[in-house]
């Protein structure tokens, strides 16, 4: 931490995100947890996304649906996110949520991908081509145990 006088604060972008967290939660409470509405709130998600980003999102949630089913889907953080007993297993970051070069596809400690004593839980994608879907649908399959 470098020798400043000003406070630690976060960025607007982490402050929006963490406004939607807690409007999730106010939602979920108030509706219960059902899987369709998770499912509406995500697509929404989606269809909010610049046009690369929400193709890439598009692709990996019908990954999902083909390679691990029984994921639910919701919104984490203003994100896409799929979950497995109601923990997030993985989501999807759009580069433009906090203005990077490029997005994100996370896997939360609850995805199965142990390997050894150390492996990734986040990928950058800058674009998907049948290779990188492929490898997708592989850590997919995987962290949904």
């Amino acid at each position: 931490m470098a020798d400043t006088d000003e406070p630690e604060t976060f960025t607007a972008e982490e402050r929006a995100a963490m406004k939607e967290r807690a409007k999730e939660l106010r939602g979920a409470s108030k509706r219960g947890k059902a899987k369709a509405d998770g499912e509406a709130d995500l697509l929404e998600k989606l269809a909010e996304m610049p046009d690369a980003d929400r193709a890439i999102g598009e692709r990996i949630h019908a990954l999902v649906k083909e390679h691990a089913p029984d994921l639910g889907s919701k919104t984490w953080y203003g994100q896409p996110a799929w979950t497995k007993d109601g923990k997030v297993v993985l989501f999807f970051q759009s580069s433009a949520k906090f203005n990077t070069r490029y997005s994100t596809l996370g896997f939360s400690e609850d995805a199965a991908l142990d390997d050894g004593n150390m492996w990734s839980t986040s990928y950058a994608i800058l674009q998907l081509s049948p290779v990188e879907e492929q490898r997708i649908a592989e850590l997919i399959a995987k962290a949904a145990g």
